[in-house]
């Protein structure tokens, strides 16, 4: 597994990384965003929408539990399991289709239908700290290690 830390300042700053982030996804990935309420995940998630070229409304799957968002030609779902209770609700809705190798899944709240997702490939957990967040990011397949590690050099270059 490997592990990089940030900080960041504010909801600007998560935004820019998300879009950064969305330059080496690519479709297959599972990634879960983790943290408490107002921790930053669904801003993350914009982020990542922005970078890779979605210019329509983007808002949080809370109540619906999934957005999908077709751009060009990459199926990106955002899953919110905040208020998932009934592993039923999984099978009715047909959501193990949508974990493919042509799509790729950011899911918050993940904890609460672990049992059934597949594991991620990175793993972002969001942390409110008096200088606004902190994240972890930790990469726990090899697709998320080498497109973690793509990121870091995009970085230093």
């Amino acid at each position: 597994m490997q592990h990089v830390t940030l900080t960041l300042a504010d909801e600007t700053a998560t935004l820019l990384l998300g879009a950064e982030i969305a330059g080496i996804l690519h479709p297959g990935l599972v990634i879960f965003l983790r943290g408490d309420l107002g921790a930053g995940k669904t801003t993350f998630a914009r982020g990542i929408l922005r970078g890779l070229g979605y210019q329509g409304k983007v808002k949080s799957p809370t109540y619906n539990l999934i957005e999908l968002y077709k751009i060009s030609r990459l199926y990106l779902y955002h899953f919110d399991f905040y208020r998932f209770e009934d592993p039923a609700e999984w099978e009715d809705a047909g959501f193990r289709e949508y974990f493919n190798a042509d799509s790729i899944c950011l899911v918050e709240w993940p904890q609460n239908a672990e049992e059934l997702l597949p594991p991620a490939d990175m793993t972002f957990l969001f942390q409110l700290s008096d200088t606004g967040r902190n994240l972890e990011i930790s990469a726990d397949t090899q697709a998320g290690r080498l497109c973690l590690k793509h990121w870091q050099t995009l970085r230093e270059s």
